[in-house]
């Protein structure tokens, strides 16, 4: 049985380090949130200039005026505080944000990242991923294996246009974990998610990979 949704976040969840500041991306990566080690004290940062980003709000604690990068509702904390948006790149530019964890449509066995459009499909655009993965210390992306035909998403070169070049670290997809001990260096498969076959993943992944089980 791999890993659905709230398992690859939960996955991700494992890699946070007390004393972390930490931007999430739209999709997947937002689940990470709900599955923070209790004792862990990490700061969740926005692109939209919000440092100390709550949990999602329950109905009756929903602040329409109160949202992510991803406008999504949420909450507040004691400690938040708000700045404006070049405030906020002026953090990720500046190597401020020890992690960022995105989505993807493609990942190159080379660390390449594609994840922002499909040619020919109306898109608003690539909003702050290019500068997240060119000043984030460490990426990691969460993303199904195969596309909905079935297709391997980790791949020997990307096919869609690139949102930045050799700047994955950790791949973490529904069938397991893909690390580089750095970067210029091949992934190692490092770890299984629940049920998964070396066969299977082997037999879904279109990428050179290393086992390091």
């Amino acid at each position: 049985m791999a890993w659905n949704r709230d398992g690859m976040a939960a996955r991700a969840a494992k890699e946070l380090k007390d004393g972390f500041y930490v931007n999430l991306g739209i999709g997947i990566p937002t689940l990470v949130a709900n599955h923070v080690e209790p004792g862990i004290d990490i700061t969740l940062q926005s692109e939209n200039g919000m440092l100390g980003i709550g949990p999602f709000p329950t109905e009756d604690e929903v602040d329409p005026d109160l949202i992510n990068a991803g406008k999504q509702t949420i909450t507040e904390l004691r400690r938040t505080s708000y700045f404006s948006s070049a405030d906020s790149f002026g953090m990720i530019r500046g190597g401020h944000i020890d992690l960022s964890i995105l989505g993807a449509m493609e990942v190159a066995e080379n660390g390449d990242l594609a994840n922002w459009m499909i040619p020919g499909k109306m898109v608003k655009g690539m909003g702050g991923a290019m500068d997240l993965v060119a000043g984030v210390k460490r990426i990691i992306v969460l993303m199904d294996h195969t596309n909905k035909a079935g297709e391997s998403k980790f791949l020997k070169a990307c096919t869609l246009p690139l949102t930045g070049q050799g700047v994955v670290d950790v791949v973490i997809s529904d069938l397991g974990v893909f690390e580089r001990p750095a970067k210029g260096q091949p992934f190692r498969l490092i770890e299984l998610a629940p049920d998964v076959t070396l066969e299977e993943v082997a037999a879904k992944t279109e990428a050179h990979y290393e086992v390091a089980l």
